[in-house]
C-alpha cells in the first residue's frame, strides 16, 4: 500500500505539473487529460491489485488431493480427488498455452493459470512429490 500511494504520488503529481505547464503555455484542455491519464494508472493497478488475491491451494493427503481455488472476487470452489489415482500433467514444451492439470479419470482441473511457466513447472514437480509421498504413505500403513 504505501509503495502503491508513493507511485500514484508520482504520478499525480508529474500529470499536475506537465499540466500546469500546459496552461502556462494556453492549453487549458490539456491538464484534464492529464487527470485522466493519472486516474487510468490508478484504476489499472487496482485491477492488478484485485487479480493477485487469486489463489489456489493444494492438499495432498495418503486418501486425497484436495483442491481450494479461491477467485479474484472472493468466490471459492472446490474439488476432493483420491491421490491414489490422480495424475499431475503439464503440457512440454512450455508455452503460454501449457496448462498445468490435474487429472483423474476423465476429469481433468486446471491449476496455476495465474502462474508463470516456471512457477507452473516448480508446482507441478512438487505436487508430484507430494502424491509420490502420499503412495508411500499408503503403503506403509498398509504393512
Amino acid at each position: 500500500q504505501r509503495g502503491f500511494a508513493i507511485v500514484m504520488a508520482v504520478v499525480g503529481g508529474v500529470s499536475f505539473l506537465t499540466g500546469i505547464a500546459f496552461i502556462s503555455m494556453g492549453a487549458i484542455p490539456v491538464i484534464g487529460f492529464f487527470g485522466l491519464d493519472a486516474l487510468a494508472f490508478y484504476f489499472a493497478f487496482r485491477m492488478s491489485f484485485r487479480q493477485q488475491r487469486e489463489e489456489t491451494r493444494i492438499v495432498v493427503t495418503g486418501k486425497e488431493l484436495r483442491l481450494t481455488h479461491k477467485g479474484a472476487n472472493g468466490s471459492e470452489k472446490s474439488a476432493t480427488v483420491p491421490s491414489a489415482f490422480a495424475r499431475i500433467e503439464l503440457d512440454e514444451p512450455l508455452n503460454a498455452n501449457s496448462w498445468l492439470r490435474v487429472e483423474y479419470g476423465q476429469t481433468a482441473y486446471v491449476i496455476g493459470r495465474f502462474l508463470t511457466l516456471p512457477e507452473r513447472k516448480s508446482l507441478a514437480r512438487a505436487t508430484r512429490a507430494a502424491l509420490q509421498n502420499a503412495k508411500r504413505e499408503r503403503h506403509i500403513a498398509k504393512k
